[in-house]
């Protein structure tokens, strides 16, 4: 047992296999500035030119979903069908782990579901929701006063592309807001009424010039040649002098003639972006989970500032996101609050325990820390403020058995005996306790470190690195540490004099009157539970006064904006209403920049903002870029104030950066029917009593909005007469206006297909459109002559979760209101209007309350088996099911102390404080073991004789009190933390840990004497005061801070 004392070679090496195995995984263990999340989320988007959003919904949306509910894995699919559009978004089980092989089954079932769409919808695009940020966003801005040139800017960008690939770690490069290339053969519908042709004939006689595959192969005894029509369309003029058939005579005329050919970005675009106000290009680029960012940021620099040196006159490169400065802030400040946590505790270790305790005590810190960066490194976990920060949480924990060891190991050395006998004694008493105390802490952490989905991955590395700590606290303390205060027993380099030096500080009043207490409690056990439950109870009786939050927001120097303009507005409208936005915003002296993306949401630039809105020409997201953090709250409400003010046409949201997994508002309502009109109905009204609600600043409903659109009523017998029906004339409408795609040119090693259409300003000009001529079997017919044109509104998009049609009521808040209170708020507000939803219809909640629900579900959804497991090492450890019943009232109690700590201090109870009540309980329980154990090994207080029960707990007060305030000191710099994430964790750990203390101290020893019947025993043949194993032991309890 005492291997290490004996061996000093033994005990140097490993001493110093432990500080290179720690700093060689440290430096190179990845960074990041949040762990990854698993991407558990897909969308399917399906294009039906010109269809309705019912028929959307019935011939596309249906027919996918159908497939898509044969996966077990689905955990549900929301889709909206919009006219022309439909969109599924296909969300995993939170148990599903490995998603790659699921996904795979999720694309074979699209596949599959491609002969069941109408012919003309298009092949279904499969498009992953990453959460994983980029490392590096850039913006290729054009700062001409002239119209942006999106092929020159569109080439750079891929030069770029391609330099930031090269870079070694580099995972995925995209390009955000380039318009796709397109040779436009722009064409009056005129010429071709004249021609006799339709937009689309035209386009495959284009395409029938454009021959790109291989004409066979020639075969002789010897050789082998490739046959292929030489006809490849590489030139505009090539396209200009194609001949086209026209007529009925065979008359033949040159594209060039009937038609304008020219290349150009595709009008309107999908999507743009606004870097620093100028039209831009962005470039974002992730890195590899397993590479180290802020290396791999310093070679992203150098080839970001070689390319600005290349760049031609009135082009410019800006940097919109730099995710190494932020990894970077997140670990210095995580690793300065493990330092001032770690010389916390070595103080505090000095004035309770003395010099040469506090110094072993002291050396364990750093032992263990890097010890956990060892095995991080071996299991491949990455530094990020999560695994961090388990570290900081363990400072105060792995202590523990430090000191034990420490105390007890000096306390036989003070008998006189053999520092190689005190050794191996202390390991052989302490290995069983220690060992059970440790586990059960263990097992406390292991919820949050094997809690499953999003929020386990969040918050997983917690658990994970504590448990890391604790293990290797334990493992050292029993073999390093133990050895180390034999082989420094005679070191003794400080004065006599400094006596408090040597033993720490001590106070005997405090100690006389503490020992008073005991002997009070312990006379009459009863009253020693009774105020020992006082607490708890007080606890408990407040805890659902406490208002809940699911995570608090980020302290990043960077905020986002939503603009959304009614669903008709154009992207070129869009465009212009954000540069608005940005000049007014920019008055702000707290907001430095925003940058515009526009037609989708942004590059993800923040792990849990949702890449969730794509081909809507009425959207922007905006990525703002703040001075400071220090006015962060009253800049988002002040602007949002402004924004509603000045843009009353538009939905603008102002949002600060959340932590943990994302949801789409803080308030959602789901209202479950089968009429469209009826569910509009209802999430009109549900949606006109959430406004009135306080601190609702916008609200949304996925039904509400109508749109604009302008119906043909065809006079179907002569359409009929005229070899025509309503699918005829609405394809040839649509081929004239959006066009019709026919052949392609390579140009470099893009290829740009070649688009027949009518001029845009024929578009916009409804006259034009209704003198559209329609190919008849007669000749050409204006379209006018056979139809009628009408605007009318219509739905513009039907919403569908798991099947089922719904209308979603959004409510989105004002920064630093908490979506619990607004969500109750509401629900008073329902039950006193009365409202209640008719048959057929039901209503369900999501958002915050929805997420926080789940979440917490997935956490204690192992908490039955490791109850289990905790209490069977504890009846095994006592070889008592009544004792291990006692220690189990100890881990109910805590959560009273942790939810009475949070309401004095007036915290929230959120997922932190959860954490935070989960470490507390494996805290008391290992303070109540420790003198649980002390009683059972004394004989006399084993019975239960209350003067052998002081005396016992009075020695163990020691251990306990030192513990105590150094697992306190230890949160401090949590408890300071300026972002408001970690000090709910904190106060409940830190604050519930006192009462858990006097439950130790005082509880458990009374309950203890009521358990043994030994109430009205004699007191024993030995003096009070006399410690139960040494005479010159110090007093335990009198080492305490005066």
């Amino acid at each position: 047992m005492n291997l290490f004392y004996r061996n000093r070679q033994l005990l140097l090496l490993t001493l110093v296999l432990i500080v290179v195995w720690g700093l060689s995984a440290f430096l190179t263990l990845p960074r990041l500035e949040d762990p990854e999340i698993v991407q558990r989320f897909a969308r399917i988007t399906t294009f039906l030119p010109g269809a309705t959003p019912e028929r959307v919904e019935t011939l596309v949306t249906e027919k996918i979903e159908d497939r898509l509910f044969e996966l077990e894995e689905v955990e549900s699919l929301q889709s909206t069908s919009g006219t022309g559009i439909s969109v599924i978004t296909v969300e995993l089980k939170e148990t599903v782990a490995e998603v790659d092989s699921v996904w795979a089954k999720v694309r074979s079932k699209v596949d599959d579901a491609v002969p069941d769409l109408p012919a003309d919808a298009s092949v279904p695009e499969y498009a992953d929701s990453s959460t994983q940020a980029n490392a590096i966003i850039v913006g290729l801005t054009w700062q001409q006063d002239d119209a942006p040139n999106y092929a020159i800017m569109g080439r750079l960008a891929a030069v770029l592309e391609d330099r930031l690939r090269a870079i070694p770690g580099t995972e995925t490069v995209d390009v955000f807001g380039e318009p796709d290339e397109e040779i436009r053969v722009d064409i009056a519908a005129t010429e071709l009424s004249r021609l006799g042709l339709s937009a689309a004939a035209l386009a495959q006689q284009i395409a029938a010039s454009d021959a790109k595959v291989s004409a066979g192969q020639f075969r002789s005894g010897s050789t082998e040649f490739l046959l292929e029509v030489n006809s490849n369309l590489s030139t505009l003029e090539q396209i200009r002098a194609i001949p086209l058939a026209a007529g009925d005579r065979g008359q033949v005329a040159r594209l060039g003639d009937v038609a304008i050919v020219t290349k150009a970005a595709q009008d309107p675009p999908t999507d743009l972006a606004l870097v620093d106000g100028h039209p831009a290009i962005a470039v974002a680029a992730k890195v590899e989970s397993a590479s180290r960012v802020d290396l791999w940021a310093v070679q992203a620099r150098e080839v970001l500032e070689d390319f600005r040196r290349e760049l031609p006159q009135g082009m410019g490169l800006s940097v919109v996101l730099d995710q190494s400065q932020y990894v970077q802030q997140r670990l210095d400040g995580v690793v300065s609050n493990l330092i001032l946590g770690s010389l916390l505790v070595i103080g505090v270790s000095l004035l309770i325990l003395g010099w040469k305790s506090a110094l072993l005590v002291g050396l364990a810190l750093p032992l263990t820390t890097l010890m956990v960066f060892g095995t991080m490194g071996t299991l491949g976990v990455p530094l990020h403020q999560m695994s961090v920060t388990g570290i900081i949480i363990a400072l105060g924990l792995l202590i523990d058995n430090a000191i034990i060891v420490v105390d007890e190991a000096q306390g036989r050395l003070r008998t006189g005996i053999a520092p190689g006998q005190a050794v191996a004694e202390t390991v052989r008493h302490l290995l069983v306790p220690l060992g059970a105390s440790t586990l059960t802490t263990v097992l406390a952490f292991v919820p949050i470190a094997t809690s499953p989905g999003s929020v386990g991955e969040f918050i997983g590395t917690i658990g994970l690195t504590v448990i890391l700590a604790l293990l290797s606290s334990l493992a050292l303390s029993l073999t390093v540490i133990v050895s180390l205060v034999g082989r420094l027993h005679q070191w003794n380099p400080i004065p006599g004099g400094w006596g408090w030096l040597q033993d720490g500080l001590s106070n005997d009043t405090l100690a006389q009157a503490y020992r008073w207490s005991l002997r009070v409690v312990f006379r009459r056990p009863w009253l020693g539970v009774g105020l020992s439950l006082i607490l708890p109870v007080m606890g408990f009786a407040v805890f659902g006064t406490l208002p809940q939050q699911f995570f608090p927001p980020t302290n990043r120097n960077q905020i986002q904006i939503e603009f959304e303009l009614p669903t008709q507005a154009s992207l070129a409208a869009t465009q212009t209403q954000v540069s608005q936005v940005r000049e007014l915003a920019l008055q702000d002296p707290d907001i430095e920049e925003i940058h515009w993306f526009m037609g989708r949401t942004a590059p993800p630039f923040f792990y849990n903002v949702l890449d969730n809105r794509r081909n809507a020409q009425n959207y922007a997201q905006g990525i703002v870029q703040l001075a400071s953090t220090d006015h962060i709250r009253p800049t988002i409400q002040t602007l949002q104030r402004d924004l509603d003010a000045a843009f009353p046409q538009a939905q603008v949201l102002v949002k600060q950066l959340e932590q943990g997994p994302p949801f789409d508002a803080p308030i959602e309502l789901r209202i479950y029917g089968s009429d469209i009109a009826g569910l509009r109905a209802w999430g009109d009204r549900l949606r006109a009593e959430l406004a009135q609600v306080p601190d609702v600043v916008h609200t949304r409903a996925t039904l509400t909005e109508t749109l604009p659109k302008l119906a043909l009523t065809v006079d179907e017998p002569q359409a009929r007469r005229l070899g025509l029906d309503n699918q005829a004339i609405a394809v040839q409408i649509n081929a004239a206006l959006d066009g019709r795609t026919g052949g392609s040119i390579l140009d470099d090693s893009r290829d740009i297909p070649v688009r027949v259409r009518v001029p845009n300003q024929d578009q916009g000009n409804l006259g034009a459109i209704a003198a559209l001529d329609m190919v008849t079997a007669g000749g050409p017919m204006p379209l006018d002559a056979i139809t009628q044109l009408d605007l009318v509104p219509d739905t513009a998009s039907i919403s569908r979760r798991n099947g089922q049609r719904i209308n979603t009521v959004q409510g989105f808040i004002t920064a630093g209101a908490l979506p619990s209170t607004v969500l109750a708020n509401l629900q008073n507000r329902l039950v006193d209007q009365g409202f209640e939803l008719p048959p057929g219809y039901r209503i369900e909640y999501g958002g915050e309350a929805d997420a926080r629900g789940s979440a917490i579900g997935n956490l204690l959804s192992t908490v039955g088996v490791l109850s289990i497991l905790m209490t069977a090492t504890l009846v095994l450890s006592f070889n008592s099911f009544g004792l291990a019943a006692l220690i189990g009232s100890v881990a109910v109690l805590a959560v009273g102390l942790a939810a009475l700590a949070l309401k004095l201090f007036g915290s929230i109870f959120g997922f932190t404080a959860i954490l935070g009540t989960l470490g507390l309980i494996g805290l008391a329980i290992n303070d109540s073991i420790v003198v649980l154990a002390a009683l059972r090994e004394d004989p006399e207080a084993r019975l239960g004789y209350p003067q052998a029960v002081e005396a016992v707990v009075f020695h163990a007060t020691r251990h306990v009190i030192a513990t105590t305030v150094t697992t306190i000191v230890g949160f401090v710099p949590l408890l300071l933390d300026p972002t408001g994430f970690w000090p709910p964790l904190a106060i409940a750990i830190a604050g519930g840990l006192g009462g858990a203390t006097l439950l130790a101290l005082y509880y458990i020893p009374a309950m203890y004497r009521l358990l043994s019947y030994r109430e009205n025993a004699p007191a024993a043949p030995r003096s009070p005061l006399a410690p139960h194993r040494d005479q010159d032991q110090p007093d335990l309890a009198s080492q305490t801070l005066p």
